[in-house]
């Protein structure tokens, strides 16, 4: 079936219908009649030769179908806001675009402030919005990139997608200030015998320090995974727990005393952060401008 076939004027009603799993309230926020939207609703059964809303007692629930058409149609409709929003030149000033990225709170705490800074001053209207990525992101590679603007990633996890490095960092160990038995640096006898907080410990998704050391023939036991670098005080203060973190992170993270960082007991391989996007997306000229301001907010951080 081809596109010329399709009436994508019901990809709207159909979006308010499944968000609101009501005529009455999806006519209401569309500023239709009921009588509209349940003639639109009916052909959209027909197409799909399926219910979509099903009655439940006094409500509606969504059909299988229609649970899984929720995230396609809100894809479309915000691939489609893209081509008809674009510009033949952007001028940041004036510029409503919202920039979504991908990344762990890692990047978010600091890359994060220093990019919405610089957009600040150079694009006040737009916004910037920054998610937690996911598994299914990384493992997706560049097709899962498609409905945002970026990944904010180490080397290791996406293959097939442009990339512009943005900064280096490396790694340290965190342990409690006082009652860690951990000396003034970590020894591999250290790594072996104590208790881990592991942020990220699956086949993809590790930190490549961690990582590290279980391919040098240390196995850490790993007594809780945090996927959070900002949640590891909480896991290690007053214990005997270890976690690797960034070194960036690690100054604000033991700036209260209750933790401090130590150097690791193995020649940790540095971490190379960069910025993923789909191919779809190189050509864009608000894009390509993104990506500047990304990569100078990264040179503000080593520099």
């Amino acid at each position: 079936m081809s596109l010329a076939q399709l009436d994508l004027n019901l990809l709207v009603p159909l979006d308010m219908l499944l968000q609101e799993r009501s005529v009455t309230r999806a006519a209401t926020r569309l500023g239709l009649s009921q009588p509209a939207l349940s003639a639109a609703l009916a052909r959209l059964r027909r197409h799909f030769d399926d219910p979509l809303l099903v009655r439940v007692g006094n409500a509606y629930e969504l059909s299988p179908l229609a649970v899984a058409l929720r995230r396609r149609v809100a894809t479309a409709l915000d691939s489609a806001e893209r081509v008809f929003t674009s510009e033949s030149g952007f001028d940041p000033s004036v510029s409503q675009r919202t920039f979504t990225l991908l990344m762990s709170d890692y990047p978010m705490a600091v890359l994060g402030p220093l990019a919405l800074a610089l957009l600040r001053e150079r694009a006040p209207r737009t916004t910037l919005r920054l998610e937690r990525h996911s598994t299914a992101n990384v493992e997706g590679g560049a097709e899962g990139l498609r409905n945002v603007d970026g990944l904010v990633l180490p080397h290791g996890f996406v293959f097939d997608a442009p990339s512009v490095d943005l900064y280096s960092d490396s790694w340290v160990c965190l342990v409690d200030a006082h009652d860690s038995p951990v000396g003034s640096s970590m020894t591999l006898a250290d790594a072996a015998r104590l208790p881990w907080v592991f942020t990220y410990n699956g086949p993809t998704a590790f930190t490549a320090a961690g990582r590290q050391l279980q391919l040098i023939g240390v196995a850490p036991r790993v007594e809780v995974v945090v996927e959070s670098f900002l949640a590891l005080p909480y896991y290690i203060a007053g214990s005997d727990r270890v976690g690797l973190v960034q070194r960036l992170l690690a100054e604000p993270l033991t700036r209260d005393g209750r933790l401090r960082a130590v150097p690791c007991a193995w020649d940790v391989v540095p971490v190379l952060e960069a910025l993923w996007w789909h191919p779809m997306h190189t050509p864009d000229p608000e894009h390509a401008w993104l990506r500047g301001v990304l990569t100078e907010a990264a040179a503000a951080i080593t520099g």
